[in-house]
C-alpha cells in the first residue's frame, strides 16, 4: 500500500508544468520538493512511520492546480489561499491513500497532518510544519529572498523569527547543532534574527 501511494503521488506531481533545474538535472518543481521533504524526514526523525512519510511526501501534491493568483491580493487573500491549499493538498493525499486501501482512521490522521491542523497541539502537524520549515530554510530561502529584493532588513528578520516560531524546540535543536545547510548570504541575518 505505501510504494503504491509514494508512486501515484509522485505520478501526479510529474505533471507539473514547472520545472527547475538542480546540478544539471531537470525536475518538475513538487516532484524535487516532495523528495526533498522526504529526505529532510529521514535526517529529522528517521524513525518516522509510514503515515507521517506519506504525509511529507505528499504535503505540496500538485500545488501549481491551486495558484495563488486565483485569491484576492493582500494579507488576507494570502491567508484564504493557504488554507485552501492545505485542504486542497490532504483531500488529494487521503483520496489516493483510500485508493490503495488505507483505512479511514490512516486517511484522517494524515489529512490532520497534511492540512496542519492543530499545529503546537496535534504532534503530527508539529511534524510535518518542521519538515516544511526546515526544507524552506535550506533550499528555498534563499530563492525567496532573491525574489524580494525590496524587503528590507527588518521585512526579513520578521519572516525568519515568524517560521522559527512555526517550528519545535527539537527543530530549532537540529538547525542550532548544524543539521541544515544554512544558505551562507542569508547567514548572518539568520543569526540576528535568533539571537
Amino acid at each position: 500500500m505505501y510504494q503504491s501511494v509514494i508512486k501515484a503521488i509522485d505520478k501526479a506531481n510529474a505533471a507539473d508544468p514547472n520545472k527547475v533545474t538542480v546540478d544539471g538535472n531537470p525536475y518538475a518543481k513538487e516532484s524535487l520538493y516532495a523528495m526533498r521533504m522526504s529526505e529532510m524526514l529521514q535526517r529529522f526523525n528517521p524513525s518516522a512511520d509510514e503515515l507521517m512519510c506519506i504525509a511529507a511526501h505528499g504535503q505540496h501534491i500538485e500545488r501549481w492546480r491551486s495558484p495563488r493568483s486565483d485569491f484576492p491580493l493582500g494579507k488576507q487573500g494570502y491567508y484564504q489561499w493557504r488554507t485552501a491549499l492545505y485542504d486542497f493538498h490532504a483531500e488529494r493525499v487521503t483520496t489516493l491513500m483510500q485508493q490503495a486501501g488505507y483505512s479511514s482512521d490512516e486517511c484522517e490522521r494524515v489529512y490532520a497532518a497534511v492540512a496542519k491542523k492543530n499545529i503546537k497541539r496535534n504532534p503530527d502537524s508539529q511534524l510535518i510544519e518542521d519538515i516544511a520549515s526546515l526544507v524552506f530554510i535550506e533550499h528555498y530561502m534563499l530563492d525567496f529572498a532573491s525574489s524580494k529584493p525590496d524587503y528590507d532588513e527588518q521585512k526579513w528578520l520578521g519572516i525568519i523569527r515568524k517560521t522559527w516560531q512555526k517550528m519545535s524546540d527539537k527543530a530549532h535543536e537540529f538547525v542550532l547543532t548544524g543539521n541544515i545547510k544554512l544558505p551562507e548570504p542569508l547567514k548572518p541575518l539568520i543569526t540576528k534574527a535568533l539571537s
